[in-house]
């Protein structure tokens, strides 16, 4: 060997010395004030696979996993079954049941094992039939169920879920003794999860192959993991990323700007359902004139059209004029009344409206019934004014101009983003300016809206219910098995079949937006719950996999066709590329069975009707209610959640509460769900009226000084770490990308961590130097 080639050979050892210290030096976590990892896991979370073999057992489709040494069954064994055309290769093992008339395929891949059901005449089959030591389950956000835990067991108890529309993700997992399965399915229709838990819990999942569906076909991928709940997710992100169904907020931004919009935004649902006020009426100047021809003429249109008619409104009348004043009761049947006509295309009378105005006139010579919903409020207003002229206030200082001044004092206040969610359409287009005021301060506005029920004769009240093609509710609502037609809501009505909608949808989005009125962003109820159906009509047969395609599509065609930002109830993973937000994932419906939560008006848990007499926010949104002590642990106790959507979707889809249980709702939990809303990056939802944002405005904007920054930094990356840092559970971290750390101590003991003093009650955020503690102790 010479000189020179001696020379390139030590040149070339000391580039790949110098090569190997810049991948170390590049993998190394950068130093920061933030606590580390108890366990040193790198806090940029890679997808790590586990090795295993497998065995199969085809007479009870028993198969046995092995990692590590240890082997573990997939599936409790099934009753012996005759077996045909049983054929094995090194990676394959597939077999027949004659009698049961189900074909079995088993193949193992490089990082998992695919398991498949294909019925020759079956209409169901079990498998499998899993037990452990405690699940991961995404039951909403998430939940982590010991096997022998008694709430769980109570809850669960010969209980039947249905896959798709309670479980926010395709996956579930049991942790044996010595390692975990993760269970992928490769769809979640027509699937039932049922429960025994005696003598500890376990699960099992039967699918039915529907008639209507030719796809005759179920199966799973298995992958033997830690018991690990972010290994877990981490494999799950990397599925939906491989199957090319992962969509993040930026990209989703790139499409529509507004997105960005949702960065640091508390949700907030603003009620004021009266476009005229009790405040706005002068009642001593109006009690001489309660007998006139303008109020007998309000009488016999509630008479008419009114929902309850017009006794009481009559009753009302007599009592004032005999007694020369008017009372509270009655201040609010008089102010509901107007309100109700105001809605009404008979409104105007010719012998009692006359000498209007040139704007009005406009209007009138269009035609009334040729006149948007906009125009018709914008009439009806000027109608009603036209007539009480000084005994009311001018219009632009009618009611819903008190949400314009909450909103710029909720801009003043700090407040810079917001999603501002209108109980219905029409209480933006009673109040355009409103909605203006809202889009020019930077917030996302949007109204409610339904495509999932449709009624015969459906009230003002129920309006989503209520489509321009009559022919629907005969010919394009689903039916079961039985040929019988599936109710709609609170039994009212049916269902619409989704695929027969979209004519409709883009009908009534069309109509609503007519006018320029300013709304960015649209809530769509249901379609992202799993609520779904296989709708056995004869003129229109559709499987459930077309149901929720259709739903996907009119979600898709107002995001991409009228540009809003689309959010939805619920926020199941099948919609997460097409929603940007969701309502219901962190908090659900709590117990909807339970009467007194529902029926039961004395009861303590009664969570409140769905009607205000103010036009203030019902109290079925505001009223702070107790939840019973069985329903602690299953719903809100952080000892048993687990943020498994969030590790696999944080920077894809916002989530959270449902609107029924809002930020405020639950007695003595306000600051514990301020915890949780840190930890996860959960969006607080809010429910605000002129009342409650005067009781509410000091504690709300107090939090979001620390919520909004927190959240418009976290969410734009990926959930990359969870941990568990006390022995009972009740300290855990969470970690954003690679450097931004929550720790939240739900406990009321302080807490030391790697000589980090975590106090009672407090959530710190770790963010590079930068370190933020937010207390809640006195928050009840």
């Amino acid at each position: 060997m010479n000189k020179k080639q001696a020379f390139i050979i030590v040149l070339a050892i000391l580039i790949v010395l110098l090569a190997i210290a810049c991948a170390l030096l590049l993998t190394k976590t950068p130093a920061s004030s933030s606590p580390p990892p108890s366990d040193n896991r790198p806090l940029n979370v890679s997808v790590k696979y586990q090795d295993f073999t497998f065995d199969v057992h085809p007479e009870t489709a028993e198969i046995m996993m092995e990692h590590n040494g240890v082997k573990e069954s997939v599936s409790l064994p099934l009753p012996p079954q005759e077996v045909t055309e049983l054929k094995r290769t090194e990676d394959t093992v597939s077999w027949s049941y004659p009698q049961a008339q189900i074909q079995v395929a088993v193949e193992k891949k490089d990082a998992y094992l695919h398991v498949s059901f294909t019925s020759t005449g079956a209409k169901q089959f079990t498998w499998p039939s899993i037990q452990g030591e405690s699940y991961i389950l995404p039951l909403g956000e998430g939940k982590f169920v010991p096997s022998q835990d008694p709430h769980w067991k109570s809850f669960l108890a010969e209980s039947d879920l249905n896959f798709i529309e309670s479980f926010s993700m395709r996956f579930f997992a049991v942790n044996k003794k010595d390692f975990s399965i993760l269970y992928i399915a490769d769809d979640m229709y027509n699937d039932m999860i049922h429960f025994e838990t005696e003598p500890k819990i376990q699960m099992s999942l039967t699918h039915e192959f529907p008639s209507i569906n030719p796809n005759k076909t179920y199966g799973f991928r298995l992958y033997a993991t830690k018991n690990d709940p972010v290994e877990m997710t981490q494999i799950y992100r990397a599925y939906i990323q491989e199957k090319g169904e992962f969509k993040t907020l930026k990209e989703k931004a790139a499409e529509n700007p507004n997105v960005e919009k949702l960065y640091g935004a508390p949700h907030i649902y603003l009620w004021n359902n009266q476009v005229l006020t009790q405040d706005n009426i002068h009642w001593q100047k109006l009690v001489p004139l309660i007998q006139s021809p303008l109020f007998q003429w309000v009488e016999q249109l509630l008479n008419r059209y009114g929902e309850d008619g017009s006794h009481e409104f009559k009753t009302v009348l007599a009592d004032i004029a005999k007694n020369g004043y008017v009372d509270k009761y009655q201040k609010q049947t008089i102010t509901t009344a107007l309100n109700n006509v105001l809605m009404l295309p008979e409104l105007y009378n010719k012998s009692l409206f006359t000498s209007l105005d040139e704007n009005t006139q406009a209007l009138l010579s269009k035609g009334i019934s040729n006149l948007s919903e906009q125009e018709l409020y914008t009439f009806n207003k000027d109608l009603l004014k036209h007539a009480l002229q000084d005994l009311v206030d001018p219009i632009a200082k009618w009611g819903a101009d008190s949400s314009t001044d909450i909103l710029k004092d909720m801009h003043e206040s700090g407040i810079q983003k917001a999603w501002i969610g209108l109980p219905n359409w029409a209480n933006g287009l009673k109040n355009p300016t409103m909605v203006q005021e809202a889009s020019q301060l930077g917030y996302l506005i949007g109204p409610y809206d339904s495509y999932h029920s449709i009624q015969k004769n459906a009230s003002q009240d129920w309006n989503t219910a209520s489509f321009d093609d009559k022919s629907l509710y005969d010919n394009a609502t689903i039916e079961n098995q039985q040929g019988e037609k599936i109710k709609g809501f609170l039994g009212r009505g049916r269902k619409l079949n989704p695929t027969l909608s979209l004519p409709s949808v883009q009908q009534r989005v069309s109509r609503i937006l007519q006018n320029g009125i300013s709304f960015n962003s649209w809530f769509i109820d249901c379609d992202a719950t799993g609520e779904i159906y296989d709708d056995y009509a004869k003129n229109h047969p559709t499987t459930a996999g077309q149901d929720l395609a259709a739903r996907l599509a009119r979600m898709q065609y107002i995001a991409n066709e009228k540009h809003m930002v689309i959010g939805s109830e619920g926020g199941n993973d099948f919609a997460s590329s097409t929603i940007a937000f969701a309502h219901g994932i962190e908090t659900p419906v709590i117990q909807w069975s339970d009467p007194d939560m529902r029926e039961n008006k004395t009861s303590p848990y009664y969570v409140g009707g769905y009607w205000s007499a103010g036009g203030g926010t019902p109290e079925r949104y505001s009223k702070t209610v107790p939840i019973k002590k069985e329903y602690k642990p299953i719903y809100i106790d952080p000892v048993y959640n687990l943020p498994l959507y969030k590790l696999v979707y944080n920077d894809a889809v916002i989530t959270t509460h449902h609107w029924e249980w809002g930020s405020l709702k639950i007695q003595d939990e306000i600051g514990n769900r301020m915890l949780t809303e840190l930890l996860y990056n959960v969006p607080p939802l809010y429910h605000i009226d002129k009342e409650s944002w005067q009781t509410n405005k000091e504690m709300i904007t107090s939090y979001l000084k620390v919520w909004s920054p927190f959240h418009e930094q976290a969410v734009t990356q990926p959930m990359t770490s969870f941990d568990i840092l006390s022995q009972d559970r009740l300290v855990q971290r969470t970690v954003f990308g690679d450097h931004l750390q929550v720790i939240v101590n739900y406990s009321n003991q302080n807490f030391e961590y790697n000589k980090h003093q975590i106090h009672a009650k407090t959530a710190v955020i770790y963010n590079g130097d930068a370190t933020t503690t937010f207390d809640v102790s006195s928050y009840k």
